[in-house]
């Protein structure tokens, strides 16, 4: 404490953060870096428990982890915003992904800004000190507010009398002050009115005339420009005052120069209306923009076209350079993008009624919709050529190089096209529909523009759909792990298991076949296996402590992830952050895998084995994988392809596949298992054919982690199926003989 309030600086008291983080490890490194930087630190582990304790403690900041078991980072922030005097209180998250669906969820469930986990711990104290910097002014620009508008209510500033007949009004010594005047000064309606600007003189003598016209009060805000020459804003409020006989015999009032409060007024507004960042209007100012856009449409008749561009390389720029090469990049795109389209700097809030017939032309304009997601809107398009024109134009502003971090970087882009009413009837529907062709574009291949058409609508938009929540499905933690296990059918042991992915959509299982091709076909096949790795260490944890787990979780490997250089890190890491050894993770690659970029795999595999990590090749027989390689690689197991299960006993073929791949196994060591068992006739054929190890639905389908414990209680443990008693029956024959495994490889573990 004492640290922190020296750091802080003498008599200024630390700022105090409150940081919610279920990972004891995260927990404790951040929570340190926090405190090395002069910041008073609270923790807590669960979005419970910080909305138990914000109760009676109320920090200056919170950081939020936004993935968490029970009460996540994004649903604790939505309800402390929904809570009394906590709307104002900066949220900063952390996230473990920097795609677009964690930086959107982030935003619309409150927080202030995001932040991706890194070990720079001076880029994330720097980004506090900017958020509470901010938080401060806008509290005292507030506050501000609050005092002035209390002055005005209780502390007149200065009084006037007219009085009919009497000429002009009479004002006090404190209401010449206010106009700039000295105490002794005449001044008369015709001074008063020359000090207003010219472009309000006119409608404020108006406003006077309708006044005493109908013996009105009247209050309003006039700019003057006083005999020093200052431009200020003066507040104007009368009351008439009336006769024994009713008449009209005078006003009463009072002036306020209320120059500050507008200008309060105005930067609180702006911060509401306008990103911090690029100075573009934000996602609120977009749709008031949209709104009042669509409304004209609807009355005039014509088309609106909504525009949204997405950068490309973004991520690869601010993960290599740095989040601060990043936010500059963000600030040259804006600034490219500002020249595209008119009156992006102008913030709109006139009413659709008092806009003439071309003045919702003002509406035109680009902003950022979140993250690194841009949105142009224009108000009055002729037909879908126009906003072809203004994307062809943004892609065209976009190729020149940009210096960031002093790197010449180039970025990439892909524009979505939506028009009004064609492609939706509101600013939701048209953002989604303008989603939906940006990843048509995505599909055609970096800075292009794709127009929504109905098309997309049929098995093409299903397609895009399903892409667009993919993205976001590891972030929302849709996804989940079932787990197959592979036993050794003549001892009736659990020799380990593999985890199959699952996605959880809306409460629906997608099946794999849904969405993997899909992943592998856009590249998102590398986080979600990268997830499924995390997922299998964390879970191996979970069973070591249950029940003492001490077998492998078998993760396929897609071919596409042996290109990523951190292949091995990202492994070590993930097993490392469980506290469970490497050989707790099996890599499963096919055949094509293993021969792609040869002398690469080779010497990946070998550091992953000399890790612990023990390697399979899946669906064995099937590919085109050559003796040799097989040899010199550090393989620990094959498996036998379900195509060649299915089959036995069925054609010969078949048979001798299954019998040479056993034989094969043998004289290199390796274990053989046999995928995609389904009966007592294969797993009977297997056994006399030498092969133990098997996987398949006759002994189970995948299973959720809690219903393989239970599997595994009242099958294994209890012998309770009718495999088990044929197996029994086979071992007690002496049939399955144990093939002699490498000596470099761990026995199967029970």
């Amino acid at each position: 404490m004492k640290r922190a309030e020296a750091l802080a600086g003498e008599g200024e008291p630390a700022h105090k953060v409150l940081l919610v983080d279920d990972d004891d490890v995260n927990l404790l490194l951040t929570s340190h870096a926090l405190r090395e930087a002069g910041f008073e630190v609270t923790e807590v582990t669960s979005g419970e428990g910080a909305l138990d304790l914000l109760d009676s403690f109320v920090p200056d900041i919170v950081v939020l982890d936004a993935l968490m078991p029970g009460l996540d980072g994004f649903q604790t922030c939505r309800v402390l915003r929904g809570r009394s005097g906590f709307d104002a209180l900066p949220v900063l998250m952390l996230t473990g992904l920097d795609d677009d669906a964690s930086i959107t969820r982030a935003y619309e469930a409150g927080a202030t800004d995001f932040f991706v986990k890194s070990t720079q711990w001076s880029l994330l104290t720097g980004r506090l000190r900017h958020l509470l910097r901010s938080a401060g002014i806008r509290i005292e620009l507030e506050r501000s507010k609050a005092k002035l508008a209390r002055a005005q209510d209780l502390a007149r500033m200065g009084s006037f009398d007219w009085r009919r007949g009497h000429g002009g009004p009479v004002f006090s010594v404190e209401g010449l002050r206010v106009l700039g005047l000295p105490s002794d000064a005449k001044f008369g309606i015709r001074q008063m009115l020359r000090t207003v600007n010219d472009d309000v003189r006119a409608g404020l003598i108006e406003l006077l005339h309708d006044a005493l016209r109908h013996s009105l009060a009247l209050a309003t805000d006039v700019p003057v420009t006083l005999h020093d020459h200052k431009q200020r804003i003066i507040h104007l409020e009368a009351e008439p005052e009336f006769n024994e006989h009713g008449h009209l015999s005078g006003y009463t009032g009072i002036v306020q120069d209320v120059t500050d409060r507008r200008l309060d007024e105005d930067k609180i507004r702006h911060l509401a209306n306008f990103d911090t960042l690029t100075g573009l209007p934000n996602r609120h100012q977009l749709n008031l923009r949209a709104e009042s856009a669509l409304e004209h449409a609807r009355r005039l008749g014509h088309q609106v076209g909504v525009l949204l561009i997405d950068l490309g390389r973004f991520k690869v720029i601010n993960d290599t350079l740095g989040h601060a090469a990043g936010d500059e990049l963000l600030m040259e795109v804006g600034r490219r993008l500002r020249s595209s389209v008119r009156h992006s700097d102008k913030e709109i809030e006139v009413s659709i009624d008092s806009m003439g017939s071309r003045s919702h032309r003002a509406l035109e304009g680009v902003g950022r919709y979140g993250g690194d997601e841009f949105v142009a809107l224009l108000p009055e398009i002729g037909d879908e050529l126009d906003a072809e024109r203004v994307a062809s134009r943004i892609l065209e502003l976009l190729k020149d190089p940009m210096f960031v971090g002093g790197q010449e970087c180039f970025v990439t882009a892909s524009v979505g096209i939506a028009l009004f009413p064609r492609d939706g009837a509101s600013v939701a529907d048209l953002m989604r529909s303008a989603d939906v062709a940006m990843y048509a574009a995505k599909a055609q291949g970096p800075n292009t523009h794709a127009l929504y058409s109905p098309h997309l609508a049929g098995m093409g938009r299903a397609k895009i759909e399903l892409e667009s929540a993919l993205h976001k499905a590891i972030e929302r933690n849709e996804l989940v792990l079932h787990y197959q296990p592979k036993v050794d059918a003549r001892s009736v042991r659990m020799i380990g298991v593999e985890a199959l992915m699952r996605w959880n959509r809306n409460g629906v299982l997608v099946p794999p076949g849904d969405f993997i091709p899909l992943a592998e076909e856009t590249g998102l096949i590398v986080p979600l296996s990268e997830w499924a790795i995390r997922e299998a260490a964390r879970q191996t944890r979970v069973w070591q402590d249950r029940f003492g787990f001490s077998d492998s979780i078998a993760v396929n490997l897609p071919n596409r992830l042996f290109e990523r250089t951190d292949l091995i890190e990202h492994i070590h890491a993930a097993v490392t952050m469980h506290g469970v050894p490497h050989h707790a993770i099996q890599l499963e690659i096919t055949e094509t895998g293993l021969m792609k970029d040869s002398g690469n795999v080779n010497m990946t595999l070998h550091r992953l084995n000399e890790m612990g990590v023990e390697i399979s090749i899946d669906d064995f027989g099937t590919g085109y994988s050559s003796l040799s390689y097989i040899t010199n690689m550090p393989i620990s197991e094959l498996k036998i392809d379900r195509a060649f299960v299915h089959n036995l006993g069925l054609t010969p073929q078949s048979s001798a596949i299954v019998t040479a791949i056993i034989a094969i196994a043998r004289s290199l060591g390796l274990r053989v298992v046999a995928e995609g068992v389904e009966t007592l006739r294969q797993m009977e054929q297997l056994h006399r054919l030498g092969c133990r190890f098997m996987q398949g639905f006759l002994f189970s389908r995948p299973l959720a982690p809690d219903q393989l414990e239970a599997w595994r209680e009242q099958t294994l443990l209890s012998r309770n199926a009718p495999w088990i008693a044929e197996a029994s029956d086979a071992a007690s024959d002496g049939q399955g003989r144990e093939p002699h495994l490498r000596a470099a490889n761990t026995i199967p573990r029970a």
